[in-house]
């Protein structure tokens, strides 16, 4: 009994880490225009676009954001980035709460000034 519970443990452990190492970083980036030329924006909840890159840094959509003229958008547009795959979030700033929404949702929060292209440079650059 005792081996049989340890070898399913060791095949759950085994799933577990093949389905974590298949997952894959997708970085948003909040900015003024829907090129990555633009400059960075922030704050996040009312940025007018996001750029989205793959692990990889390669462009693979400008969305506008839909909640930019909310009252309180910052909740939205944590679970719109969420819904999206989302695992990274640069902007210009953030707030404490927005942070802790974030990370609530699985997204890390990035602070950089300058433009996209060099935005993303800096979080594909190689650990």
């Amino acid at each position: 009994m005792k081996k049989v519970i340890c070898l399913m443990l060791a095949i759950l452990f085994l799933v577990s880490g093949l389905a974590f190492a298949g997952q894959k970083e997708k970085i948003a980036i909040a900015a003024k225009d829907k090129v990555p030329g633009a400059s960075v924006s922030g704050p996040v909840g009312t940025s007018r676009f996001f750029l989205l890159f793959d692990e990889k840094g390669k462009l693979i959509e400008s969305i506008t954001n839909p909640y930019k003229e909310a009252e309180n958008p910052g909740p939205a547009v944590a679970d719109f980035l969420a819904s999206k795959g989302v695992t990274i979030i640069v902007a210009t700033g953030f707030g404490d709460r927005i942070v802790q929404v974030m990370k609530s949702k699985g997204i890390r929060t990035v602070v950089f000034q300058g433009s996209v292209e060099e935005a993303a440079k800096k979080v594909f650059q190689p650990k």
